[in-house]
């Protein structure tokens, strides 16, 4: 049985060539028994006539604020309330535009904005608008706010030019659906504690030692987690990212001992912990009470110490019943690196990436990582969004845990 079987689901289409897909996806959908609303834009009508989704909802097409006959009001809160995800496909750079930047001139975006369910976007468009950094920042935005992104194809496409811009097929935005909902709730009455972010390491009031982590990763895996009904405790280094789930309890930390100090607290009382910060292996052996100044001296020497070992230490405490991942970001030999990582720290899995591999590491929205579990296996993944690498590693986690 599909894990979309009597879910509320709301299907927004927009005005592109790929709506004839979004009936197709409609199908789809009501086939693994879901009950979905049809919200159109104006100019969605010009491509596939209501009719057409109506038949196959079993529902009245929702487009206007008003039915023109009797002026029955179609309450856009009421809808967002009803549903439990919302899919936007296709979505269209000027309709993504207005999702990000909270343009609500018509029911569509209007809805979404009353939305209280996940969303996915389904891009749809030419090549040229998709890699206009207006549309690229849009699309970034959106995702920023936690939506779900739901990445084009490339081939041919309607402007008779070849490229990324194709909207997903329905069958990939069904699959990815029935994953979302088959996997939600499965880690419920489960704590995980999470590190994210980098450590400061202080010179003086004013200057300290640090690294490029932005703590998408770690921010991602939370997320992740807690979608699937875990409670998180989410130990972050200083980042600007904020955590939208309930259910994680973010504790702010700056340096690596402070970092230790509450992930050991938050380990005790944990089944999973899942080490993603970027931890300062040294620290200076004294910090300034007052800036440093430059003085005349061509150079400065600073005396640094070894900070603790994190997961190392997290290792050496481990109960059993405790699953304890790692990560490694390396720059050259990564496999093999975090394979011995592995081993020395007592880890049951680690996540290994590279600096070598474009759109990995830090800052960035995406990331390719090679997943090593103590038993020997490997599993080597694709560049993809951090939130569904998120998804790859807690799948990999509830995998190991139920071997």
């Amino acid at each position: 049985m599909s894990s979309l079987k009597g879910k509320h689901i709301i299907l927004g289409v927009t005005g592109g060539i790929a709506a004839y897909k979004s009936v197709t996806l409609l199908r789809l959908l009501t086939k693994a028994g879901a009950e979905v609303q049809v919200v159109m834009t104006p100019a969605a009508k010009e491509f596939v006539a209501p009719v057409t989704f109506a038949s196959l909802s079993q529902k009245p097409v929702v487009s206007e604020f008003f039915t023109a006959n009797t002026g029955e009001w179609h309450s856009h809160v009421d809808l967002g309330l009803w549903a439990d995800a919302m899919v936007v496909a296709p979505a269209t750079a000027s309709t993504i535009g207005k999702m990000a930047n909270g343009i609500a001139d018509n029911m569509l975006v209007t809805t979404y904005l009353s939305a209280k369910e996940p969303v996915w976007i389904a891009p749809a468009m030419d090549l040229d608008m998709m890699r206009h950094p207006s549309t690229v920042a849009n699309i970034e935005r959106l995702r920023s706010f936690g939506n779900h992104i739901i990445e084009p194809g490339s081939g041919a496409l309607a402007s008779g030019l070849s490229g990324k811009g194709r909207m997903a097929e329905p069958e990939e935005i069904v699959a990815t659906l029935e994953s979302h909902f088959a996997t939600a709730g499965s880690m419920t009455g489960k704590t995980v504690t999470i590190t994210a972010g980098p450590t400061r390491e202080k010179l003086d009031p004013v200057r300290f030692i640090s690294n490029f982590s932005s703590g998408k990763m770690g921010y991602a895996l939370a997320e992740e987690a807690a979608r699937r009904g875990a409670r998180v405790i989410l130990v972050s280094g200083p980042v600007a990212l904020e955590a939208r789930n309930p259910l994680i309890e973010v504790r702010r930390v700056e340096s690596a001992e402070e970092m230790l100090a509450e992930a050991r607290k938050a380990f005790a009382g944990s089944d999973i912990a899942i080490m993603c910060a970027a931890v300062a292996d040294y620290r200076p052996a004294a910090v300034s009470p007052s800036k440093l100044k430059r003085g005349d001296s061509p150079a400065m020497t600073l005396e640094l110490v070894r900070n603790p070992d994190i997961a190392a230490t997290l290792g050496s405490e481990k109960r059993p019943g405790q699953t304890l991942v790692g990560f490694a970001l390396e720059t050259d030999d990564a496999i093999a690196h975090g394979a011995d990582k592995l081993r020395r720290k007592n880890l049951d899995m680690i996540v290994v990436n590279s600096l070598a591999d474009k759109g990995a590491g830090f800052g960035t929205d995406t990331n390719l990582v090679t997943i090593i579990t103590a038993d020997g296996r490997r599993t080597a993944g694709t560049l993809k969004p951090k939130s569904a690498v998120a998804a790859d590693i807690i799948d990999s986690i509830e995998t190991l845990r139920d071997a």
